[in-house]
């Protein structure tokens, strides 16, 4: 299955402030006759881990009334990633609003982006504390491909590491538009359609079907070929269609 996912923010903004929302300022539309009008089915519901510790019974009734049973948290808001307290905390935390969503029959995914990359000291980062101290019974993994190259990671070698934790994949491309002469080779990079940037999606492709993950989620939030973003959405589906 792949999905789009609209615009959303980034590095945990607007997350951890006590309220759930959905495509920026469309919280107060009315969701779920829009879902069944569109036909569309939903994969996850995104959330704040503030207002999961406070009610994830809340939480809980929210996805099941979607009938998704995914609920992912996507970053903390002004968090220091690159404190290593902070990080063991942040880890036990997850754990523990996972296995109140788990008693409501709700699983618990963290997104990430590329702030997870910071170094906590010489030999971890901030991802792998989240890796190794999460308990695969409460907090698994939806997994932004796109965020980790740019922030200079091996993608794949990731994913790989997640095995079968990963049980989304947020897909994306990553490249640059820009033609005709550059003052010295110095280009912007930024998200791409599917298959016309240079990350090598086919390689991460086989390791998420190989982990028979649950979706692959296209994201498409600017950049868009022509700017616009229906003709990026549909040159993105084309590609995946090809691929499945």
């Amino acid at each position: 299955m792949w999905i789009y996912d609209p615009p959303h923010w980034f590095c945990g903004k607007a997350a951890d402030q006590g309220r759930r929302y959905a495509g920026g300022k469309g919280g107060n539309l009315d969701w779920h006759k829009l879902v069944q009008e569109a036909g569309l089915q939903v994969v996850s519901l995104h959330t704040d881990l503030g207002s999961l510790e406070r009610d994830a019974h809340a939480v809980a009734e929210e996805a099941k009334s979607f009938g998704t049973q995914y609920v992912v948290i996507t970053g903390m808001y002004r968090f220091d990633y690159g404190d290593e307290a902070a990080m063991h905390e942040l880890a036990q935390r997850l754990n523990k609003a996972g296995k109140a969503l788990a008693a409501e029959g709700i699983h618990l995914l963290y997104h990430n982006h590329n702030c997870e990359l910071r170094h906590v000291n010489a030999e971890k980062r901030a991802y792998d504390i989240l890796l190794e101290e999460t308990d695969p019974a409460f907090v698994n993994f939806e997994f932004d491909s796109y965020w980790f190259t740019e922030g200079g990671a091996n993608a794949l070698a990731w994913m790989q590491r997640l095995g079968s934790r990963m049980k989304l994949w947020h897909i994306n491309d990553r490249g640059t538009r820009i033609t005709g002469s550059a003052i010295t080779p110095i280009l912007k990079t930024d998200s791409m359609e599917l298959g016309t940037g240079n990350m090598d999606l086919d390689s991460l492709m086989a390791q998420a079907l190989a982990m028979d993950v649950d979706a692959v989620i296209l994201e498409n939030h600017r950049n868009w070929v022509d700017n616009s973003p229906i003709k990026s959405f549909q040159l993105s589906a084309k590609y995946l269609a090809q691929k499945f």
